[in-house]
């Protein structure tokens, strides 16, 4: 299998603070990768670092054979990766379908895309019209995750999807992930380990920024030395 999205030794820092030290990962095609860790490990920091949000000073990303360094923003999105932020970032003004529709990069994009993304959240179809303050935490989380959808993105980063919702929405979110990996490629930051053992086929561990192990995900459930050293689990 081939990787999609390589990130080669990159080394990130927020104002004066060291935050990535050498990073590296890969992402193969029609996989969900996890990157896991604790809190402050790093994590949001290499999804931001792939979206040139937060660029590296050293090292490479690489996505289906494009260097990313130094290209905006905007153009890396352009090249199919959709972001699903860690606190969802919806428009609370807008109406479910307005914050749809606002992620369009081709115009009939959420037409297109309609009938899938309302299939793997038949809630935002009934919610249409509701603004995105008016929705719960798992329906705000749905449409963030629906809103990255929208356009043909091959790649979807999502970070921390799982975050401060009940359990019966978890398991909901975690099967529209497993739907959606059908058709694009997926690495996903998350802190609940068994959510992320359920979804993800391979894993990359960082921890104070470093990496300390990648592999496959079936290998690490049963490091249970590893499991708690580094994420706290039992």
């Amino acid at each position: 299998m081939s990787a999609l999205l390589s990130v080669e030794d990159i080394h990130t820092f927020i104002g004066q603070s060291h935050i990535l030290e050498g990073v590296s990962l890969q992402v193969d095609r029609g996989s969900i990768t996890a990157l896991l860790g604790r809190n402050g490990a790093g994590k949001t920091t290499t999804l931001k670092s792939i979206l040139g949000l937060t660029p590296p000073r050293a090292g490479r990303v690489v996505f289906d054979g494009q260097t990313l360094n130094g290209r905006r923003t905007f153009d890396i999105a352009g090249l199919g990766i959709g972001f699903v932020p860690e606190h969802r970032a919806v428009f609370r003004d807008l109406t479910v379908e307005e914050n749809l529709r606002i992620a369009e990069r081709r115009k009939g994009d959420l037409a297109r895309k309609a009938d899938f993304i309302y299939g793997l959240f038949p809630d935002l179809k009934r919610l249409n019209k509701l603004k995105g303050g008016q929705l719960s935490g798992g329906q705000q989380q749905m449409l963030a995750i629906a809103r990255s959808l929208v356009p043909d993105n091959r790649l979807l980063l999502i970070d921390e999807p799982s975050e401060g919702l009940a359990p019966v929405i978890i398991e909901q979110m975690m099967a529209a992930i497993k739907t959606l990996s059908e058709q694009s490629t997926v690495l996903l930051v998350e802190q609940n380990f068994i959510v992320a053992s359920q979804l993800a086929d391979r894993y990359t561990l960082i921890d104070d920024g470093r990496l300390v192990q990648t592999g496959r995900m079936a290998d690490l459930v049963q490091d249970r030395a590893t499991i708690h050293r580094y994420l706290g689990a039992a």
